[in-house]
């Protein structure tokens, strides 16, 4: 068989499948104009609730003022070539020994990007003597990086600490006969369903079982605690976290993501890190720039202030008006409707065509069928205008999606 009657067979996964009608507008989308609440799409303004641009900092004039700046006084290329070999300066270590404080850790380890690092940190940190055990909903990155696992690796139900020592009990059996270590993975934050990681139950079991934790908290990070450090901040068990993960995509607006632990678990993943060793460092404007967006991070807590204004707004709306949002206690805002995959992207072309709103549509196979989520993410960008106007339009299609509105036929969809 040619290798590529598989891909023409399977009409590109369970996703790609419906590329033909999907692609442009459902999928690979273009939002145009400066970064804000308020993007053009298909030639319209629209209010987005899609970006996760938490503190408003992507267009912050310092911000631009300090991208523009360096990529002035260094060009895009610098530093050229791996941090290890020629790439290294005194910028990204600086960036990384804030970053260190700033989480509680004793050190950190710039990654040229979050999903990359993720795979890489996991990869590295354990070898097939080793056992895993992690969160069921844990995001696409952890699950590739326990992939390249050749160990054993066991999954227990989202944040059910009873699955979770059950599956503890059995890697301590194996690694009680390999000799072998234990590494637990969850998220600070679930981005899909804005729970949070029960980090404060999980480092409680450590009197019992003999582990280390790696936590993911990319969304967490800058968001969550009393200074923005993290959810392991908010849940009071900072001491307690053996490996930190953040990344620049979200509250930061930038590019990249950064490991922290001890010093000696950060120069094992320093040297050790394959998807770091054979990459080129972060072009130097995008230090710079995270540096300044590191500092007003944690200089203006007034922006972090303004995004759970609007994320608690939000909730508490959508709450008093009947929606199902789960059991979020963090900002992401997933609304749960019922209805089929063209229910969903009727509702969903109405919504950005009739009343002028754009959030992401999640479906099957990211969710049984039968579920549509709607999900928001509010930041610091957004008004309470823009909730009154959203929580409006919501309550309208959510009616006509219980009065079969959307239960138009397959062909009209498509069309």
């Amino acid at each position: 068989m040619d290798l590529f009657d598989k891909i023409s067979k399977n009409l590109g996964g369970p996703i790609g499948q419906h590329q033909k009608w999907s692609h442009g507008y459902f999928s690979f989308p273009k939002l145009e104009g400066e970064i804000s609440a308020h993007m053009m799409f298909n030639g319209k303004e629209h209010l987005v609730w899609s970006l996760n641009n938490y503190l408003g900092l992507a267009n912050h004039p310092e911000v631009r003022q300090a991208d523009a700046q360096a990529a002035a006084d260094y060009g895009m290329a610098y530093p050229m070539g791996a941090r290890m070999m020629s790439g290294n300066t005194k910028q990204h270590e600086a960036l990384e020994k804030g970053l260190a404080e700033f989480v509680g850790m004793e050190d950190a380890f710039l990654l040229n990007y979050g999903y990359q690092g993720m795979v890489s940190i996991v990869d590295t940190l354990v070898d097939r003597n080793d056992v895993i055990v992690y969160d069921a909903e844990s995001h696409a990155c952890i699950i590739d990086g326990v992939r390249l696992h050749m160990g054993k690796r066991f999954v227990y139900q989202h944040n059910d600490m009873a699955s979770f020592e059950k599956q503890l009990e059995r890697a301590t059996k194996l690694t009680d006969q390999s000799g072998g270590g234990i590494l637990v993975i969850t998220e600070g934050v679930f981005g899909m369903s804005g729970a949070q990681g029960k980090l404060k139950e999980i480092v409680a079991l450590k009197q019992k079982y003999n582990f280390r934790l790696l936590i993911d908290d990319a969304h967490g990070f800058g968001t969550m605690g009393k200074t923005g450090a993290g959810t392991h901040e908010e849940q009071d068990c900072i001491e307690d976290i053996d490996v930190y993960f953040g990344t620049f995509a979200k509250s930061m607006a930038g590019i990249g993501a950064f490991v922290a632990a001890k010093k000696d678990i950060v120069a094992f993943l320093r040297y050790n890190m394959r998807s770091q060793t054979f990459a080129k460092a972060l072009p130097m404007p995008m230090v710079i720039g995270l540096q300044k967006r590191f500092e007003l991070l944690k200089s203006k807590p007034e922006l972090r202030e303004k995004l759970w204004t609007v994320a608690r707004t939000l909730q508490n709306g959508l709450r008093e008006r009947g929606f199902d949002i789960g059991i979020t206690n963090t900002m992401v805002t997933p609304v749960f409707l019922k209805g089929d995959l063209f229910e969903a992207t009727s509702l969903t072309r109405d919504l950005r065509e009739n009343y002028g709103i754009f959030c992401s549509i999640v479906v099957y196979p990211v969710i049984p069928k039968g579920l549509i989520i709607l999900r928001l993410i509010p930041t610091a960008t957004h008004s309470l205008e823009d909730v009154q106007r959203t929580l409006d339009a919501y309550s309208e299609v959510a009616l006509k999606l219980k009065e079969g509105y959307y239960k138009e036929d397959k062909a009209a969809v498509l069309a």
